[in-house]
């Protein structure tokens, strides 16, 4: 019988690779600005009538639901920080080009953490942890 992860278990196990204090300042900028470049790049593609960045959390809820109510409220507020900062995103500013830029930019960044940290990103051994990186971010071991 397989054992469930908890949410803990999972910020435990993500910590491990997170451990240099410059890698884990990385992630605290990186993983957001990464966050905000995938919605951002979804925001003006629309499947089905709506959004696709909606879609998106719509498909991604289940797991931070599983995760627990803390997993809901802080993946929520970061997101809802999205779409705030995309509803008044300035026009003027081409989004498609801004958010490529801002994700590029945060993957090397995520990499040179790495990099100084000396391990792997958790995400190589499994693509959940690219889901637990933004509740790492406010979530963290001390």
């Amino acid at each position: 019988m397989t054992m469930r992860k908890t949410l803990d278990h999972w910020l435990a196990e993500y910590s491990q690779c997170h451990r240099h204090p410059v890698n884990r300042a990385i992630h605290t900028v990186c993983v957001p600005a990464i966050l905000f470049a995938i919605v951002a790049m979804l925001w003006d593609l629309r499947l089905f009538g709506l959004r696709a960045a909606y879609l998106l959390m719509v498909l991604v809820a289940p797991f931070y639901v599983w995760l627990g109510p803390k997993a809901v409220a802080v993946v929520a507020a970061q997101l809802l920080a999205c779409v705030l900062l995309l509803s008044f995103w300035p026009r003027a500013l081409p989004l498609i080009a801004v958010s490529i830029g801002i994700f590029v930019l945060a993957w090397i960044g995520q990499f040179v953490g790495h990099a100084i940290e000396g391990r792997r990103p958790k995400f190589f051994q499994d693509l959940t942890f690219l889901l637990i990186g933004p509740l790492w971010v406010v979530l963290k071991p001390r």
